[in-house]
């Protein structure tokens, strides 16, 4: 059983994105209302239906200012996107490395 289901590919005159569902760490499973999206500027990673995190080409990362931390099932899938814990996190927003903006 494949790990990745593609739900959606959308071709626009200037823009391709793939989305993909993704899936739990601990039973490979696909998880409901997590996803990453591919585009051409970078990847999104949307919880419900808000945006959660933007990584860009060069992997900047700019996370939502309300929503980055909004729920626990939110906060896991976050972490699981950018591949670390909350407290690497809020010590890189607190850095300056990683930006907050409304992406919503």
């Amino acid at each position: 059983m494949p790990t990745v289901k593609i739900l959606l590919i959308l071709k626009q005159e200037h823009m391709t994105a793939k989305v993909r569902q993704m899936t739990s760490n601990s039973s490979g499973n696909p998880v409901a209302n997590q996803f990453v999206i591919y585009t051409d500027e970078g990847t999104y990673f949307q919880s419900y239906d808000s945006v959660i995190a933007f990584r860009d080409n060069n992997r900047k990362i700019i996370l939502d200012s309300y929503h980055w931390d909004y729920s626990r099932t939110t906060g896991k899938y976050r972490n699981q996107f950018l591949g670390e814990g909350i407290v690497d996190t809020r010590a890189k927003i607190d850095s300056g490395e990683y930006k907050l903006a409304d992406l919503n």
